[in-house]
């Protein structure tokens, strides 16, 4: 199976899906921040691991925090998904912090700054 065959967007968007509902409803570890999403999903073509991008709202720390108590979780994770998508093999994730969400705000704001900098410059 090819990296980018629509068999394998389909298990990706499935399994983004089910990681989601797993996160918003399962996992009880206090570490896990309340606002951590799923933003993308990488599913190998063989199907023995995952790279699960996630965004969680917060400082460092919540994220360093976050990604330990998913990793703790794995085990759960993926019996949860073995439950729930009808797969050959589950598997084996890998939680990795996505900051382009953040990095954009980011940029916007800037943006923004010096937007209202150039106006207020030109008005003086």
């Amino acid at each position: 199976m090819r990296k980018n065959s629509i068999k394998n967007t389909r298990i990706n968007a499935e399994v983004q899906r089910e990681l989601s509902n797993i996160l918003r409803s399962g996992i009880k570890d206090p570490r896990v921040a309340p606002m951590t999403s799923v933003v993308a999903v990488e599913v190998a073509p063989d199907l023995k691991t995952c790279k699960a991008y996630i965004s969680v709202l917060g400082d460092e720390k919540t994220r360093q925090d976050t990604v330990r108590g998913l990793q703790s979780a794995e085990g759960y994770i993926r019996r949860e998904l073995a439950r729930t998508i009808n797969m050959r093999n589950t598997p084996e994730i890998r939680f990795i912090v996505d900051q382009s969400i953040e990095y954009g705000v980011n940029i916007s704001k800037k943006i923004d700054e010096v937007t209202r900098n150039l106006h207020n410059g030109a008005e003086d």
